[in-house]
């Protein structure tokens, strides 16, 4: 059992985040369940209505220096630089914004050309978030990436060459992807000199396409004691090349950790712009319509289309649970005694024992935190810590 300290003082505001929605992609990856469309009709549209969301919502974060701007879909490098700046330039116009943001762009690799990485190194987007999943072209046909192996390889070439700060998702788990495969993935990425990288377990998620082929036979399902493995043949190649573990899924060199990222984790208030895009505020979570249409009329027409869940104080314990196992800064217990109260701390203390006794969880300084064996496990563990009820 771990002791309850004395209350620390709560912080003092902290900076926020402006994420962009944009809901477009070549072709529907088997994997998916992201909000998008291949159909480009309504893209000017689209931009204007976000434009326009932005302008409406420039109150929400009660003046909160914006510290991170961030391009996710869908598929932003789908845009062009003028129509990524015309969005950059409405964050810019009505939030104020610290002097050198982290400004963050998705691209697949086949919308990377060199003339468009220069067009991209030339604006204020100083981030570059790749996704490569793999560096073999059986598992991209598999997951139906719209690149190839050659893109992938190619767009990181030039990428590097105009940006200092580029992360790649990498996946793993995809079924016939041996182990030595997997290492080779790693391996490559690391050539590349690429200072972040973010990485997955394929997941099937109900009504995808990989979910039904699953089901009928055509793809072999998913292995979870492979994927596990494949997860901590990644963290000890990285470890190796230098690569913190600073989250479940994402390692990163120092000085190269997402900052947009980062905050959602450390709980920063951070604004959801684009259809289906989530906002919160520190006592309430947001979230658009996810649907193109329906989000465009009702922004023309100068409403939200938007549902909001006011949190309770056991919501927020819960999110901060899950959220602080992820991390390498872990759950302070002066944390949950000041913003939660005591009977939080202690129902943390009896919950967590079992797993401290297991060496899943280890206390230190005040601070809870997953083992090197339990971060594989870290979201099963935070649902075992969650309080359901006070009564």
């Amino acid at each position: 059992m771990f002791f309850l300290r004395e209350n620390s003082s709560p912080l003092g505001r902290l900076g926020g985040a402006v994420y962009i929605h944009i809901p477009f992609c070549k072709q529907a990856c088997y994997y998916c369940d992201f909000h998008f469309s291949t159909s480009l009709k309504r893209k000017e549209e689209m931009i204007a209505a976000i434009c326009k969301e932005i302008e409406i919502r420039k109150s929400e974060l009660n003046n909160t220096i914006i510290e991170t701007i961030y391009f996710g879909g869908g598929t932003p490098s789908i845009l062009s630089i003028n129509e990524i700046n015309k969005i950059i330039d409405a964050v810019y116009q009505h939030f104020s914004v610290i002097e050198n943001p982290e400004i963050t762009l998705e691209a697949n690799p086949d919308d990377l050309s060199k003339e468009k990485i220069i067009e991209f190194s030339q604006s204020k987007i100083n981030r570059l978030s790749i996704g490569i999943q793999s560096f073999f072209e059986h598992d991209l046909q598999l997951m139906n990436r719209a690149h190839n192996s050659d893109e992938a390889k190619k767009c990181l070439e030039i990428g590097t060459q105009y940006f200092e700060n580029i992360s790649i998702d990498l996946i793993y788990g995809i079924p016939d992807c041996s182990n030595e495969k997997w290492i080779e993935n790693i391996e490559t990425a690391i050539s590349f000199g690429i200072p972040h990288i973010s990485s997955y377990a394929l997941t099937v998620e109900p009504k995808t396409a990989l979910a039904s082929f699953i089901q009928k036979g055509i793809i072999k399902n998913v292995d979870d004691d492979k994927a596990q493995a494949q997860f901590y043949i990644l963290k000890d190649i990285l470890k190796k090349h230098d690569f913190v573990h600073y989250e479940t899924s994402n390692f990163g060199k120092e000085g190269f950790f997402s900052k947009n990222n980062s905050g959602y984790w450390l709980g920063k208030s951070y604004l959801g712009i684009g259809p289906s895009a989530h906002s919160f505020d520190g006592n309430q979570r947001s979230w658009n319509v996810r649907n193109n249409a329906k989000y465009i009329k009702a922004i023309q027409e100068n409403t939200l289309p938007i549902e909001r869940e006011i949190l309770s104080t056991t919501d927020k314990y819960n999110e901060y649970i899950m959220t602080g196992l992820r991390t390498i800064w872990g759950v302070s217990v002066d944390k949950i005694t000041h913003d939660f109260g005591e009977k939080y701390a202690s129902y943390l203390a009896m919950q967590s024992q079992k797993y401290l006794e297991d060496e899943l969880l280890i206390f230190e300084n005040g601070i809870l935190k997953t083992t090197e064996k339990g971060q594989f496990l870290s979201d099963g563990i935070a649902s075992d810590l969650f309080m359901l009820n006070l009564s």
